[in-house]
């Protein structure tokens, strides 16, 4: 049997985001599809409204006129998926609609996360805005607490005795875009209380910052379209792989029927595309599953507990099939490579601590005698 070549790479660093923290992010979870307007705090599945508006949503399932893609306030797709929602950011009198979701776990103090959404303006509106913002609660936020409005704009020093901080895009923009859908992001410290967030407008429309576009329709109002939103952790990881000395034992060999798990192949957040780190370990594997003929090859994708059952699954494996997708490009023929993927429900570690969890976020490969 050929040998394999320990690899050597350089020291590097960089910096990765973790799992999704928002439970149902981008709304596909529902209990039933959209037949009437503000219908979103019933039929969204993990998401609620802080206030008494109607907040919207929508799907493409829907064959009413006024709650599909196409609506009564325009037309959009969604950003992904089939579904998104929809608010009153800025009325008149001051009417306001907010969503509100919730975390799959507190987050931990002292660590960095990274909060995103998309905006789209629907096209009836006849204001863009910049003053759109994030309220991160200790609690979940009710309708009509205390002196809060019901329907209007929630102050959040009456909206809630525990512990809160708001938030907004640092970008001097206004989301003006009724095509397609504008990034809105921002970084924060955790404090550790944090297990709510709602979105929406918290100014009145005094402190509003309002830029008018132009509009069909005969009232003046700003009304935004949301999809996929994440809270991730911001993770530094370092990558260090030992420089092998040349006179010393360089060669290994694969154990047929052993698993291994592969150090450095990568990925982003939520994402399946291959981090260029990925590459050099991959690329050594196919140099020996290419001087070893008589060798197949099996991928395994994992992931943590974080997130649904059903995305987990999906996600490892894409990243099992990525894997396999690219030895296949080098040369590996297809007969010789299978893929799975097992999402949550194969951990090596406890997934109750950031370093479980990591552990736990994985690929592996087994190696088969060709059949």
């Amino acid at each position: 049997m050929k040998q394999i070549t320990t690899l050597l790479f350089l020291i590097a660093s960089s910096i990765l985001l973790g799992q999704n923290l928002i439970i149902n992010p981008s709304f596909e979870t529902y209990n039933e599809c959209p037949w009437r307007i503000g219908a979103f705090s019933s039929s969204v599945s993990e998401w609620s409204i802080p206030n008494m508006g109607s907040t919207d949503f929508f799907s493409a399932c829907s064959e009413n006129e006024n709650t599909g893609i196409k609506n009564y306030n325009g037309y959009q797709k969604a950003k992904s998926g089939s579904s998104y929602s929809g608010i009153y950011v800025y009325t008149d009198k001051n009417y306001r609609e907010y969503i509100q979701g919730k975390l799959s776990k507190v987050l931990e103090k002292g660590k960095k996360y990274k909060m995103t959404f998309y905006l789209s303006l629907a096209d009836k509106s006849s204001y863009a805005l910049k003053d759109i913002q994030v309220l991160i609660t200790e609690e979940q936020l009710k309708p009509c607490y205390k002196n809060n409005s019901c329907e209007k704009t929630i102050k959040p020093s009456k909206a809630t005795k525990k512990q809160y901080k708001v938030y907004s895009n640092r970008d001097d923009i206004y989301f003006s875009d009724k095509r397609s859908w504008m990034k809105y992001s921002f970084e924060f410290t955790a404090e550790g209380y944090e297990n709510y967030f709602s979105i929406g407008n918290f100014y009145r429309n005094p402190k509003t910052k309002k830029h008018k576009v132009l509009s069909t329709s005969p009232l003046f109002f700003s009304y935004y379209y949301i999809d996929d939103v994440s809270i991730e952790a911001i993770e530094k990881e370092v990558y260090e792989n030992v420089d092998t000395p040349k006179n010393e034992n360089k060669d290994k060999v694969l154990k047929v029927n052993k698993i291994y798990k592969f150090n450095n192949v990568l990925f982003n957040f939520d994402k399946a595309d291959l981090l260029k780190v990925s590459l050099n370990e991959l690329d050594e594997l196919y140099l020996y599953l290419n001087e070893n003929s008589a060798l197949s090859i099996e991928i395994y994708g994992h992931t943590d507990n974080v997130g649904t059952n059903e995305r987990n699954k999906e996600l490892s494996e894409q990243r099992a099939k990525a894997v396999a997708d690219y030895l296949i490009s080098l040369g590996l023929n297809t007969t010789r490579i299978k893929s799975f993927g097992f999402g949550s429900s194969k951990p090596v570690a406890e997934n109750k601590t950031e370093k479980g969890r990591q552990l736990n976020r994985r690929v592996e490969f087994k190696i088969l005698k060709y059949q």
